[in-house]
């Protein structure tokens, strides 16, 4: 869409979890569409360089969204330099895999939190502005949020919460003219589905999946959609369109995943053990770095 066209030129969007991935590549589309952007993110020097590639007005700050505090101050700054947000989308995320049972108890929490928590801090702290903006709020939300998996526990935990949450913040904001929309979408080219390819445990989830379940879909492809679903204030956008059909099953997919899961895994731990694989991609290991950086 031509950037005059766009309802988004000259407004300002946030986007979480920017300096890789679906996040810079949103960032970028929401630019070329005529959005001022603001950048958040752990990694500053990796910020600066979507910033730099932007083909629009944009800025960065470095911030954990689990972080009130430095959410607070990053607002007041974009406020300052590029005006109250009309868009914000939450997006950062991280995850692992692996058997439960085994799983380390900080890592599956950092996943929630992140995931979840980072996801409603987000959107508290910019949910004033979208009052008074009219605007709209995006939750990045996954397949996992409509059908849990096996082996990634807290990732479909955390996703499941923020789709729930996504929707009790809809129906609580719809009178004050702010849009919520959830994205669900499939596995998409990045370094954290990469990395996931590289472990057994996640390599094996994937291929026994359904052929069109199981397709990676290239970012770029993926972000343009969800630009277009927020130009459109759309309630919901699902990427590839099929995944709109799973909410139809969904009811019937616990029990199909149980019967699976208890047919193949045995099968597949005596062939390769599973193992916990630690936060996925560089983003994963990035949060963590900073993390343990944090409690020193």
């Amino acid at each position: 869409m031509p950037v005059a066209g766009s309802p988004l030129r000259g407004r300002t969007a946030v986007v979480t979890g920017a300096a890789r991935g679906l996040g810079a590549a949103m960032a970028r589309e929401l630019s070329a569409r005529g959005a001022r952007v603001a950048l958040i993110g752990r990694e500053e020097r990796t910020l600066r360089r979507v910033m730099d590639s932007l083909p629009g007005v944009g800025a960065c700050w470095e911030v954990d969204v689990t972080d009130d505090r430095g959410l607070a101050s990053a607002a007041a700054d974009i406020r300052a330099r590029l005006g109250p947000p009309s868009v914000v989308v939450a997006n950062a995320g991280v995850a692992e895999g692996g058997p439960f049972a085994e799983s380390d108890p900080a890592v599956w929490r950092r996943v929630v939190e992140v995931n979840l928590i980072g996801s409603a801090a987000t959107a508290r702290t910019f949910i004033r502005d979208l009052f008074d903006t009219s605007g709209y709020f995006l939750q990045v939300a996954s397949l996992a949020s409509i059908g849990a998996a096996p082996m990634m526990s807290a990732y479909c935990a955390s996703k499941a919460g923020v789709e729930s949450f996504a929707h009790a913040l809809r129906a609580e904001v719809a009178h004050r003219r702010v849009g919520v929309g959830i994205a669900y979408i499939n596995w998409t080219d990045t370094d954290m589905v990469r990395d996931a390819d590289d472990h057994a445990v996640l390599r094996e989830l994937r291929g026994h999946m359904p052929p069109p379940a199981r397709k990676v879909y290239p970012v770029e492809y993926v972000a343009g959609r969800l630009v277009t679903a927020v130009e459109r204030r759309r309630p919901a956008v699902y990427v590839p369109h099929w995944l709109r059909s799973a909410q139809l099953v969904r009811a019937a997919m616990p029990a199909v995943v149980t019967m699976l899961s208890r047919r193949e895994l045995p099968r597949l731990a005596a062939a390769e053990p599973f193992e916990a694989t630690g936060l996925l991609g560089a983003g994963g290991r990035a949060d963590h770095a900073a993390s343990r950086s944090r409690r020193r």
